[in-house]
């Protein structure tokens, strides 16, 4: 998806989120975000809108105790 790892990444941190996006080999992206549930939840909202060239077909929730703890929002290449 077009800029869709930056784009997640500066809605993340803008709302105050934690956390690391990553592209998977199928052409999906993924998102592992920490925070307070309204942010999250608003994070999902602008997961479902995308960026302006993206095209998002879908987005899959999976909500579950944290296994690590990030200290920043990151994008991993």
């Amino acid at each position: 998806m077009v800029m869709f790892r930056d784009f997640v990444q500066r809605k993340a941190r803008t709302l105050g989120i934690t956390g690391k996006v990553f592209n998977i080999d199928d052409g999906s992206v993924e998102v592992i975000a920490q925070g307070e549930k309204e942010r999250l939840e608003k994070l999902i909202e602008h997961l479902h809108e995308g960026p302006l060239l993206a095209h998002v077909v879908r987005v899959e929730v999976e909500w579950r105790k944290p296994a690590q703890s990030f200290e920043s929002f990151k994008i991993i290449f």
